[in-house]
């Protein structure tokens, strides 16, 4: 994808990835203090942004918890959608969790996305658990998903750059 970097996400990054997160996740989208709560409880966790040169199109973010890695989020904004940027955020996740010594990923996401959930299964993951009603309101389920990484996964084709 031209014109995309992806960098580690900062501070001043906030007020945009809020919009997104309100946006894409209007019934559970997580509050200010949560973000900031996020953001300090590096080194263990690890958060990106995908932006072009006017402004960020997506985030995403990773706890790295020992052998097993969990993504905390994966978000695109509307205006940036199929181009094949929540795949290019997750393989930077999972890149990252290899680096880390991660041998594989965990996930929830709830079972009315479909378009995480495609996103999710042709990147290799499966299903190894549901959570009934997890998500609220609207009793949605939660699907739990993983998969075993390896280091001969392919990389994007997408600038890097580290804050």
């Amino acid at each position: 994808m031209n014109g995309i970097r992806l960098r580690d996400l900062t501070w001043p990054d906030l007020p945009e990835i809020e919009a997104i997160e309100r946006a894409v996740f209007p019934d559970d989208a997580w509050a200010s203090a949560s973000w900031w709560h996020e953001l300090a409880t590096r080194p263990r966790r690890d958060y990106i942004v995908a932006r072009d040169a006017e402004r960020v199109l997506g985030y995403a973010g990773t706890d790295h918890g020992g052998e097993v890695s969990d993504v905390m989020t994966i978000a695109v904004s509307a205006a940036a959608r199929g181009r094949g940027l929540g795949r290019i955020l997750l393989q930077e996740l999972e890149n990252r969790a290899i680096l880390r010594g991660a041998t594989g990923m965990m996930l929830d996401v709830r079972a009315d996305n479909a378009a995480a959930l495609g996103l999710y299964t042709g990147a290799g993951y499966d299903l190894i658990q549901t959570r009934r009603r997890y998500y609220q309101p609207g009793d949605v389920d939660a699907l739990v998903l993983r998969k075993f990484l390896t280091t001969s996964e392919p990389r994007p084709d997408t600038e890097r750059a580290h804050a």
